[in-house]
């Protein structure tokens, strides 16, 4: 069962994206999901520890500690640096993006985004296929995997092309 930690500082945008990886079906297809919520990067640091994570959902404009300085500390950190890491965030110019990508996040999906959006992007991220916690396959974005997810708004990339 993926282990993910949501790191939000919105309560409804917790509760939505919370939501939608409880949502039944798609939460079955992983064979469960446990989400652990985080209103600020501060209360993620302090959650780190109790993990590992499958995979990390973040916000960047959050007070005291932002997402990006969140990101920096993870990639940082010896037990969480392969964790995958996607980002959801309001600011969507591709400088935010590149920004992002470029700080070691493995995907970032601009608000506003559909259900089916995170779920793709989270389905990419956790490798397609059940993992346990701290038993990441490896890094998002296999050939064809990345790139827009086909639903409306929604964008997400690897490092790698990002940088194309």
């Amino acid at each position: 069962m993926p282990k993910v930690l949501v790191v939000e500082d919105s309560p409804s945008a917790r509760a939505f994206v919370r939501a939608i990886l409880e949502e039944p079906e798609f939460a079955h297809a992983l064979g469960g999901c446990q989400v652990t919520e985080a209103s600020s990067g501060f209360e993620a640091m302090r959650l780190l520890p109790r993990g590992p994570y499958d995979l990390i959902i973040t916000d960047i404009n959050m007070a005291a500690i932002n997402g990006l300085e969140l990101i920096r500390f993870i990639r940082m950190s010896e037990h969480h640096r392969s964790t995958p890491l996607v980002i959801i965030s309001t600011l969507a110019a591709q400088r935010d993006i590149d920004k992002g990508l470029a700080l070691g996040a493995d995907a970032y999906l601009p608000k506003p985004f559909t259900a089916e959006a995170l779920r793709a992007t989270c389905v990419r991220a956790l490798g397609g296929a059940k993992t346990e916690a701290g038993s990441h396959p490896g890094p998002v974005g296999s050939a064809g995997s990345s790139g827009s997810t086909g639903s409306e708004g929604a964008v997400a990339q690897s490092p790698g092309e990002a940088k194309r």
